[in-house]
């Protein structure tokens, strides 16, 4: 029987560079904040992974030959970008909201953190299972 990584880290892998292409959006928002005509824009994360569940689960190949290889799931990498709406009007036409955006940053980088120790236990027992431990 094959071993099969993405088996293995599940969806996990696929969240972790989600929320770390979130990270990078969230920073572009706050950098951002005094730019005038700056339309704030985030990841719908949950809509994101239920894309990426959707691809991994209908994305199921026959292999024909024993030499082939087997698909991985589709990246995150294509989750579109949707602007937010504002809470209160800028007369600059800036939508950044400082403090949303960083709660959201902040609520961002826990959400990693936990998925990044979720990945770091599964590969620890997948070193003990290899050791024999």
């Amino acid at each position: 029987m094959a071993f099969n990584l993405d088996n293995a880290f599940g969806i996990h892998a696929e969240a972790l560079k989600l929320r770390a292409r979130r990270t990078a959006q969230l920073a572009s928002n706050i950098a951002n904040v005094d730019t005038p005509n700056y339309k704030a824009k985030d990841i719908d994360f949950n809509a994101a992974m239920k894309q990426v569940q959707q691809a991994n689960s209908s994305s199921t190949l026959n292999r024909t030959q024993k030499g082939h290889m087997m698909m991985s799931g589709q990246s995150s990498t294509s989750a579109p970008l949707r602007f937010r709406v504002p809470t209160q009007p800028s007369i600059d036409g800036n939508t950044v909201n400082a403090q949303l955006e960083q709660a959201q940053f902040a609520k961002n980088a826990v959400e990693y953190q936990a998925s990044f120790n979720f990945l770091n236990g599964r590969i620890k027992g997948l070193l003990t299972a290899i050791r024999g431990e």
